[in-house]
């Protein structure tokens, strides 16, 4: 297990994980449902947290522009969380940027697809 440490800590040593344990531990203890949390499962979850940011920054740089401009984006992860089925739980965390005035402009045209629906209803209910 000594071969997977990539992270230091204060004194130099080598560590099993580079994420801070003490804030996986305060994002567990969120949960209502834990109320104690083990040594092994955290340094577990950190590890896991680790791997999985790790893949999906790794495919996010492959499957998008990353390649030519040898940097990983917000749209390439926001692309990857959308168009990949395994990260598509990410869509909402992950959304795609869009301008102020596009938003605007899909709230107006929703809004009077909605007062057209209204309408059609109030016939039919007339009716």
């Amino acid at each position: 297990m000594a071969d997977v440490a990539v992270g230091k800590d204060k004194c130099g040593e080598q560590r099993l994980v580079s994420l801070p344990l003490s804030r996986i531990r305060v994002i567990m203890k969120s949960s209502p449902e834990v109320s104690s949390i083990n040594q092994e499962a955290l340094v577990l979850t950190a590890k896991a947290t680790e791997l999985f940011v790790q893949y999906l920054a790794t495919y996010s740089y492959r499957h998008g522009s990353g390649k030519e401009k040898k940097a990983l984006t917000y749209n390439d992860l926001a692309n990857t969380a959308e168009e990949s089925d395994t990260f598509q739980f990410l869509a909402d965390i992950l959304p795609k940027k869009i301008l102020a005035s596009k938003y605007l402009k899909m709230l107006k045209e929703k809004k009077e697809e909605d007062e057209d629906d209204e309408g059609s209803d109030d016939d039919e209910a007339e009716s």
